[in-house]
């Protein structure tokens, strides 16, 4: 497969994973309301895609560091607006 087309698809399976999290976020803004939220998921996914920001870092791979650290972005505005 060509190169271009494999970077292709890591961007948009990063970025459908990535904006998973932004119905939730939408959600609890609105309703101010976090209570049924699990705070331990959001911490073990904030640390894997840390580690996945890293791992991108270290292959220089775009896809990876962009859809991560987008994914880092709504993980930590979910645990603040737990806390």
């Amino acid at each position: 497969m060509d190169g271009v087309i494999i970077k292709a698809v890591g961007l948009v399976a990063g970025a459908c994973t990535s904006c998973a999290l932004i119905p939730q976020v939408v959600q609890t803004i609105k309703t101010k309301k976090a209570s049924d939220v699990s705070i331990f998921m959001f911490v073990v996914m904030l640390t894997g895609n840390a580690l996945w920001v890293f791992y991108g870092f270290t292959k220089s791979d775009l896809a990876i560091i962009l859809t991560n650290l987008l994914t880092v972005g709504l993980n930590v505005t979910m645990l603040v607006l737990k806390v």
